[in-house]
């Protein structure tokens, strides 16, 4: 069970990560340019992806801290949360296929809830002279309003403890990473690659079809 949780966060971040381009795609190209010393470039793009992954690690320990507490009061609400992963696996095969705007109302909550007084901290951070800097920049921008993230989160509710939130997230961020670091070096040739038309085809239906097949089991065992 352990396994499989753990390899579906990795599938999310890798399967998304086309999405994580399309978001993400300006901020880490701009790496290149912010960075005063071109020869530091490569460290300070996986610096930046070093602090994302903490970012969310952090975001998947709160949220799985919390709602694993509330989980163990109440079986009808660990039941819901198994339903409310499946369903959002669905969403966001639907969300990558282009299908259906599943997750825009997430983006958008998050925007007007939390990124719009974080993005001003930007300020701070210019120009990116330092190595500290570099991962504070990717730790903030960890923060960003992302469907897909929002997802991933959704998910990491069901773990059992803050601690498996956290690798949870951590997990997932490494999925996203080939892409993120490929991004800051070779941003083109990524962004051609993960965003075919027929690649968010088969990874958008293998989500939702996982997404059903979830859901199955998690009525079987409510049923039993």
């Amino acid at each position: 069970m352990i396994d499989s949780f753990y390899l579906t966060a990795f599938m999310m971040g890798l399967i998304g990560s086309g999405h994580c381009v399309a978001m993400c795609g300006g901020v880490a190209s701009s790496l290149q340019l912010a960075v005063k010393d071109p020869s530091q470039a490569k460290l300070y793009t996986v610096l930046y992806n070093l602090g994302r992954l903490l970012s969310y690690s952090l975001a998947g320990a709160l949220v799985a801290g919390v709602s694993s507490y509330f989980a163990s009061q109440s079986l009808l609400l660990s039941q819901f949360l198994s339903y409310l992963s499946a369903l959002f696996m669905v969403l966001v095969g639907l969300y990558i296929m282009r299908l259906a705007a599943t997750l825009n109302w997430l983006e958008s909550l998050g925007k007007a809830a939390v990124w719009q007084h974080l993005v001003k901290l930007n300020r701070y951070l210019m120009p990116l002279d330092s190595k500290t800097k570099a991962l504070a920049y990717g730790a903030l921008w960890g923060w960003l309003p992302c469907g897909l993230v929002y997802s991933a989160l959704t998910w990491s509710i069901s773990a059992p403890s803050a601690l498996e939130g956290a690798l949870f997230m951590c997990v997932f961020a490494l999925g996203t990473s080939p892409a993120m670091l490929s991004l800051g070096w070779t941003a083109q040739t990524a962004s051609k690659w993960l965003n075919k038309p027929i690649f968010r085809l088969i990874m958008g239906n293998f989500l939702v079809f996982y997404g059903f097949y979830l859901f199955t089991i998690a009525v079987l065992k409510a049923v039993h």
